[in-house]
């Protein structure tokens, strides 16, 4: 007798439907092993904003704990299209004078007109030095860098050579000046300054350097167009120059620019900057308030919608919360007037955000150090500074070992568990199916076996009683 191929012919029940629902029943706990594993993914990504955000606290705390966070200064030029200016923190406050007589210059060369247009000068060498050219008497003293020396062969075009030297990084830019008279080479410096001229030299491969012929073409009868020059001031009167427009080292912790020949005198102004302060101390506030508000919102459950929000319970995501409201809220006694942020204009709202009333932060400021030493100050116990305390912390979450890589650490340890859980689920499920569709198949044979006996013995009957009539 033939065995039965598909579960439930023989019976002829829907075995694969009874099987599907089982086996689904055997798989129940898989829709909520993803819900964990999918609830674990989402705290996994917001601890990981809440890190980005710390970093940011951090880097704002870090401003209120540098010295050139407290010394900020502004510089300000009476005429910044002719003179514009920068100032380092701590400079002293200080007002001086600036007058351009000249900018820095490049130098710049053009060479004789070159016939025919076109047409190859000749093989040889071109040299390239840097440094300085004397007036009286006209002189060239080379720099401390090395020649550069670059061949030229007899079909080169004024064009391919203009190409080698810009390829030679000799400090010389070169173009190609076409005009009615022919062509010519013009050079420029790459920089400015009396100590950035150039001297171009041949070796003309006829064995005459200096004629104009061949490759000396370039050499004889070539004019400076523009002489290499420092830029040239006066600060109250005194004549200072620069190699370039800038000068950085001329006044103590000032860099001024001269981006144009004056006709008169431009003063620079170097103030206390507090704008610079204050932006720090709102940067610090809005740093902390996001934190703040962020881990409310995921600790808090709201009793009308019943809702929970993704960490409310959760132990570490609360103890970081306080741990970061008790820093703000924290005492330094470095300074003799000012103990607290509250004391600054730096209040905490209902809520625990930060607000800063501007007005009273202002009139704090006119006693900049004692708010400096509240912030900032490095001694220990209960003298450290409040910014100190708080960079301190932040530094300590973030560090290696610290509260995000062990949270981090145990969220996938939790990621990696759910995934075995599901995969024993999923594994005894398909284990129970394949039993299921054994038992099945096994059944489905013998009621077969059954079916036909039963046939066969009511046809028998029937062929009896038929012989009977």
């Amino acid at each position: 007798m033939a065995t039965i191929s598909s579960p439930g012919i023989g019976s002829g029940l829907d075995v694969k439907s009874i099987v599907s629902q089982l086996v689904a029943i055997e798989k129940q706990p898989l829709d909520k092993l993803k819900l964990q594993a999918a609830t674990v993914q989402t705290k996994i990504s917001a601890f990981g904003q809440i890190k980005s955000m710390v970093s940011t606290l951090a880097d704002a705390a870090g401003k209120l704990t540098s010295v050139t966070g407290w010394n900020a200064v502004s510089a300000t030029s009476s005429n910044s299209s002719a003179v514009s200016a920068t100032a380092i923190g701590g400079t002293l406050p200080t007002t001086f004078s600036v007058e351009v007589q000249g900018l820095a210059k490049a130098q710049a060369t053009a060479s004789a007109s070159l016939l025919p247009v076109g047409g190859a000068l000749g093989a040889g060498t071109l040299r390239l030095e840097l440094g300085q050219w004397s007036v009286s008497p006209a002189s060239f003293t080379p720099g401390a860098g090395v020649p550069v020396d670059i061949d030229i062969t007899a079909s080169d075009t004024v064009f391919d050579i203009a190409s080698k030297i810009n390829g030679a990084d000799a400090g010389v830019t070169a173009t190609v000046l076409s005009d009615a008279s022919g062509e010519r080479l013009l050079l420029r410096g790459k920089n400015t300054g009396e100590e950035a001229g150039f001297r171009l030299s041949v070796t003309d491969a006829d064995g005459v350097n200096d004629d104009a012929n061949g490759l000396s073409r370039l050499v004889a009868g070539s004019t400076v167009t523009q002489a290499a020059e420092n830029a040239r001031a006066t600060v109250n009167g005194i004549a200072v120059t620069s190699a370039t427009n800038t000068f950085a080292n001329t006044v103590a912790g000032v860099t001024f620019k001269a981006e144009a020949v004056t006709t008169a005198a431009v003063d620079i102004t170097i103030a206390k900057d507090n704008s610079a302060l204050t932006k720090n101390i709102d940067d610090f506030v809005a740093a902390y308030n996001a934190i703040n508000e962020l881990l409310s919102d995921a600790t808090k459950y709201d009793g009308t919608t019943k809702q929970a929000g993704l960490f409310q319970g959760d132990s570490t995501a609360i103890g970081l919360q306080n741990a970061l409201r008790s820093a703000v809220q924290s005492v330094s006694t470095a300074s003799s007037v000012f103990q607290r942020l509250a004391d600054v204009g730096i209040t905490q709202q209902l809520g625990g955000n930060l607000a800063v009333d501007s007005a009273k932060l202002a009139k704090a400021l006119e006693k900049p150090d004692e708010v400096k030493n509240m912030f900032r100050s490095t001694e220990s116990g209960s003298a450290q500074g409040i910014a100190v305390k708080i960079k301190a912390l932040t530094t300590s979450l973030l560090s290696v070992d610290g509260f995000f890589k062990a949270k981090d650490a145990t969220l996938q340890l939790s990621l990696d568990r759910n995934a075995k859980d599901q995969t024993r689920v999923s594994e005894r499920a398909q284990a129970v199916e394949t039993q299921l569709n054994r038992r099945y198949s096994a059944l489905d044979t013998q009621l077969a076996s059954l079916n036909a006996l039963n046939a066969y013995i009511s046809q028998q009957v029937t062929a009896w009683n038929k012989s009977k009539e």
